[in-house]
């Protein structure tokens, strides 16, 4: 017998099953601390009727389990937004300066690297321009997690680094700069109309390795979007038509959240708020010397271990800025 009805649109069966699975990640965490809750209830009964080492620290141990399980469930309650359920696009800029800022949004682009794995979140390469001495001229990641983007938008904004530039033989401290774009990862549940008339595409060969296929020929592909001005590319595929599709993707994602950012601004204006958290503010700064500190500026939480931050320690300026702002942006 054929089926009918909703398992026929496949579409709206992953729809509802990723919804599912969304509202499993807070029944489940929820109904694990009340378990804990309850054990601990039991463990303190039996405290208060005798005395016993084991006990006491089976029962230190479950209360310090309790308070990260809470701790993890509120910073989960940040996560409120429209599109923070999301997977994630990245984009790296360096800012002037050269094979300095190259190299250092090759740094940003690691970091932001390792703390995807160090969450079990999948990176894929959509774009990287390489520097002609050592960095990038411009990467394009993809990180697939549930919330990736709720998470990583904490980190818009433009970072700067001050360290001994290893590329100076006279070792002066250099000042240099690299933009972060967080964009959503838009699925077919949100239309954005993009006429083809305001669509300029280029195609180019793609750098780095990639075999006998790769650097031959013109599989690579840049859409520039006339009307904002927004350029994407991809070279991830070795084939043209699969890359101007990831790249129309990727163009959507970014028109999405164009949008969203003129809306924010409209709001922002008519509501006169105190603080303007506008692009090309600097929002953390990285010291390598004279001593190390990593200093979000909008937080104002610092860490003294750089080289922990740049491994993707960053747990604790995405929390900071969520418990600061998370709740406020989601209740807008």
């Amino acid at each position: 017998m054929a089926r009918s009805g909703f398992w026929d649109r496949p579409e709206k069966a992953q729809e509802a099953i990723a919804e599912a699975n969304r509202l499993k990640g807070w029944v489940v965490p929820w109904s694990e601390l009340d378990k804990r809750v309850g054990d601990l209830k039991a463990l303190r009964e039996l405290l208060e009727m005798e005395d016993d080492p084991d006990l006491e620290s089976e029962f230190a141990r479950g209360l310090e389990a309790l308070a990260e399980g809470l701790e993890a469930l509120e910073l989960k309650t940040m996560l409120q937004g429209e599109d923070d359920h999301r997977e994630a696009i990245v984009t790296i800029h360096p800012g002037a300066g050269g094979t300095e800022s190259q190299d250092w949004a090759e740094m940003l682009m690691r970091m932001y690297t390792r703390w995807a794995e160090r969450h079990g979140f999948q990176v894929s390469m959509m774009d990287l321009q390489e520097g002609e001495e050592a960095g990038i001229k411009s990467a394009t990641l993809e990180i697939k997690g549930e919330s990736a983007y709720g998470y990583l938008k904490a980190e818009a904004g433009v970072h700067r680094l001050v360290r001994i530039s290893p590329f100076d033989a006279q070792a002066r401290r250099h000042t240099s700069f690299a933009s972060v774009f967080v964009y959503p990862m838009i699925e077919d549940d949100i239309e954005v109309e993009i006429n083809e008339d305001d669509l300029r595409v280029d195609t180019y060969r793609a750098s780095g390795a990639g075999g006998q296929h790769v650097n031959k020929t013109d599989s690579a592909v840049r859409l520039t979007h006339l009307p904002t001005g927004i350029v994407v590319a991809c070279q991830q595929e070795r084939s043209q038509f699969k890359n101007k599709s990831t790249a129309m993707k990727m163009l959507r994602a970014a028109l999405y959240q164009h949008a969203l950012e003129l809306r924010e601004k409209e709001r922002a204006v008519l509501e006169a708020t105190k603080t303007d958290i506008a692009w090309g503010n600097q929002i953390r700064s990285y010291v390598f010397q004279p001593y190390t500190m990593v200093n979000d500026h909008r937080t104002e939480l610092k860490v003294g271990d750089v080289h922990r931050v740049m491994d993707g320690d960053l747990d604790p300026f995405i929390e900071a800025y969520l418990k600061q702002f998370g709740a406020a942006s989601a209740a807008s």
